[in-house]
Parts: C-alpha cells; structure tokens; sequence
C-alpha cells in the first residue's frame, strides 16, 4: 500500500524549499554587490589620487611680508588672510601711519605703512636761542624768551609775556642763574621757569604746563584735572579714584571689596563709577494669584499657579536683578549684557538707549546704542517668552540698572 501524507505537510515542505531558495538567491546577490561598491571605491580612490597630483591645492592667501618701522616694533608673524600686525614706536617717537594692518583676501593689507617720527623728547635740544623745553605725551613744546619766536625758538621778535606763564605768585618765580663769560653775563632759569625781562634784571617766572597743552586737541598731559606747581606739574583724580603709576591716569576705587562703604543691614554694595550704590532687589507685592518668593539675594520665582488662572502663568516665572557700572559718554554700539533667552526690552526707562540683538536660537545681547553721558541711573526691563511647539510655555523677566559714572574713565 502506498503511504499517504497529509495535504498541509506537502504544502509546509514546499514553503520551506522555496524561501531556502530566496535566501541563497539573495545571498548571492548582496555578494555580487558587495563585491561591486569595493571595485568602485577603489576606482574612485584611483581616479582622486591621480588628480590630487596632477593639480595640488593652492597655498592659502597670504599678504606680503611687513617689516618693523625704524625706531620702532612689530607684533605678529603669520600673514595669511585676516591676520593681523601690530605696530609701535620706541620711546621719544611718534607713529605715524596705521598701527594695527589687516589681511585681505585680495593679498593686500588694509591702512597704511607705519613709520616712527622722531624728535618728540627734550633730550635731543630742539629749543634755540635759550628756549626752555617742556616734554608732554610724545610731544615736546619750546617756550622761548621774549625776543625769540617759532617751533623751536629759531626767529627773533619782541614779544609781551606769554600767558602761560605764572606773573602774580611770587612762590612760582626764581631769581636767574646767572655766569660771566667772555666779560658777557650770561642768565639762564631752572628747568619749568622762563625768563622774563633783560639779561639784567629779569626773573624766572614759572612755566604753567598745564595752560601749555590745554585745548589744543593732542594728548591731555592729565587724563582728569592737571594741577600746576614751581617748576612742574602735578595730576590730579576725583574722589573716589586713584592715580596710576604713570601718574596721568585714574582708576577706581572699588568702595564694596575694600569694605570702605556704609551700606545698611539688608542691603548689597554694588561698585560704581567714583563710588558705590547699596541696592535692596524686592520681588513685587502680591496680585491676585501672582505671588514671588526670593530663592536668592539677585532673584525672584513666581509661587505654582492654579490651574485655572491664566493671569498667572502669563506672569514671569523667574525675576532677576543686574546692576552694571558705566563710564560716561561709552562709544557704541558695545554689548553689554549677554544673557540666555531674552530678546525683548518691554520696560524701564531706557528711552531708545538700548536694543535687543539675537545672537542665536537662545542667546541674546543687550546692545548699547546711544551714547549715555554721566551721572545719571538708567533702568531697562528685558524678557524673554518661551514656546514649545508653538505653545506659550513660561516668561522671565531681568530688570537691569546701569549706573553711569560723571566721568570718561
């Protein structure tokens, strides 16, 4: 008799033969690919080589070479595009031309070839005929006697009194040194003295230096207050600074580290231009279901809101307090407070001093666009409001003051 198998068993074999036949045939077929891309990949690493040395990468831009002015330095050795050489001059010199050049992608440098003019130090004596030299900041004045006139006292005239000099103290006049030579008298003054008068009768009167180079749009001798003396002068700070080694410069004096301020119990000292200022940051009063709690001395958070209140969550949830010192009269534009996901000013008064620019999707920067001249306290209130998927999420507030110090420094 002949064995019978089920109609389903035959059905199952069959099934089973024809997918062992799909998977050799697929098999197959992915070897005859992979072997295909590694053929191709190594034609195209061929063909890249090839070309690589048939056509080598140009060099980067470059400029050409700078060399350091005579009498003077130069700062910078690379010269590709967008490098940049500094220059400056030895002491007694002037720079003249541009002190900072720049590389273009054109192969040129920007401004122009420096050079170090010399003559600017009472040490080589540029003044004639007894004139009396005053060194300023890389400058030199002659400030001759009565009958010499010119840059360097080279022509003769008759002139009053100049009128920088001290007539109406006796403490700022000397009597002259005065020598026989050759049966002629000669007289001659102290360094910071002028003479006045003849040969026979004149007298040293003072030289006020701080007169000399007032106003006349070079370098201030005093970056504040010039204070003149017998002979010599003197610089001078407001309160609240301190005068620099290089006694023409102030800098300020940080009343809240030295602990030199007076502030009450409760409040903060915060630094400022010439002086300080004790600050109290107070989260608003309570409205309605909006109430703030003070995590920190600089900040506020809004208490949970109830479900229901729109009123409330439409508040800013966190609150922050910044407090920025500024010298008078700041050039702008100039960036001033970098601060994460704010980009709104919506408050203080400000009155078109500030604008928001976004730096990136969650960056911003509070630019300072007019110039604020000093003393005066500014006040601006920035937010920012965040989204998720179109849907308003939360909103933060940073209310920033800006103290502007009365002076430039």
């Amino acid at each position: 008799a002949t064995p019978s198998f089920p109609q389903s068993c035959l059905s199952r074999q069959q099934l089973l033969a024809a997918i062992r036949q799909m998977q050799q045939l697929l098999k197959g077929q992915e070897t005859r690919l992979t072997e295909g891309l590694r053929v191709m990949k190594n034609r195209l690493s061929t063909l890249h080589a090839s070309l690589a040395k048939a056509a080598p990468e140009p060099p980067a831009p470059s400029c050409p070479a700078l060399q350091a002015p005579a009498d003077g330095k130069k700062f910078g050795t690379k010269y590709l595009v967008e490098h940049e050489v500094h220059f400056a001059c030895d002491p007694g010199f002037q720079l003249l031309g541009s002190s900072t050049r720049t590389c273009q992608a054109n192969g040129s440098w920007t401004g122009q070839e420096p050079h170090c003019a010399g003559g600017f130090e009472c040490s080589s004596s540029p003044c004639q005929n007894g004139g009396t030299c005053v060194e300023g900041l890389n400058q030199y004045k002659c400030l001759c006697p009565q009958q010499w006139t010119g840059a360097t006292c080279q022509y003769e005239a008759q002139t009053a009194p100049p009128a920088w000099s001290v007539t109406d103290d006796p403490a700022f006049s000397r009597q002259p040194r005065c020598a026989q030579i050759d049966h002629t008298q000669h007289c001659s003054c102290e360094p910071g003295f002028h003479m006045s008068g003849t040969a026979a009768n004149g007298l040293c009167q003072d030289l006020n230096e701080c007169e000399v180079y007032k106003g006349e749009g070079g370098p201030r001798l005093c970056v504040h207050a010039c204070v003149n003396l017998p002979g010599s002068y003197r610089c001078a700070c407001p309160d609240g600074y301190i005068l620099l080694g290089d006694g023409k410069s102030c800098e300020d004096i940080d009343e809240c580290t030295l602990s030199q301020d007076n502030c009450p119990r409760g409040t903060i000292c915060i630094n400022t231009g010439g002086g300080f200022q004790c600050v109290n940051p107070q989260c608003p009063q309570p409205s309605g279901n909006v109430t703030y709690v003070k995590t920190s001395p600089f900040q506020c958070e809004r208490n949970p809101c109830p479900m229901e209140s729109r009123s409330c969550h439409q508040a800013p949830k966190t609150i922050s307090f910044h407090y920025l010192p500024l010298p008078s009269n700041l050039l702008t534009p100039t960036p001033l407070f970098p601060d994460s996901l704010r980009f709104g000013i919506v408050g203080g008064n400000n009155r078109g001093h500030f604008v928001m620019q976004r730096s990136d999707r969650q960056t911003g920067e509070l630019i300072l666009v007019q110039s604020l001249k000093g003393p005066q306290t500014i006040q601006v209130d920035v937010d920012m409001s965040e989204y998720l998927d179109h849907v308003f999420q939360a909103k933060h507030l940073s209310k920033i003051t800006v103290f502007v110090s009365a002076y430039e420094f």
